[in-house]
């Protein structure tokens, strides 16, 4: 037998990035559609209330869940990124070398600041 230790690998299995409802891979699976309603868990009466106003407002989906247990927590976690969702960024077209320049000299855009 030898001294040496040979890493095989990392000896407890990680976790898939799926598990806790965090990243989807799958684009066909929209979550808070009909078919893939957002599970959502709130605390009070007066709280659902409120949650399914912005569910409708927002005209999506959801099984709002009232967990009224002793240290019970409020998970509406995919509601609130659904709707803090920015819209795309888009970039302005970069002027090819012989367009002329927008600064307004008159000039090619190669002679004047590219």
């Amino acid at each position: 037998m030898s001294d040496k230790f040979f890493f095989k690998g990392r000896q407890d299995a990680r976790q898939h990035h799926t598990a806790y409802g965090g990243y989807q891979p799958d684009a066909v699976k929209k979550s808070g559609s009909r078919k893939y309603p957002l599970a959502l868990v709130v605390t009070s009466d007066a709280r659902k209330q409120e949650v399914e106003a912005l569910v409708a407002e927002a005209q999506l989906h959801a099984d709002i869940r009232l967990d009224t247990s002793e240290g019970a927590v409020e998970s509406i976690g995919e509601l609130t990124a659904i709707l803090n969702k920015g819209a795309p960024v888009t970039q302005s077209k970069v002027p090819s070398r012989n367009d002329p320049c927008s600064c307004g000299s008159g000039l090619k855009f190669k002679k004047c600041c590219g």
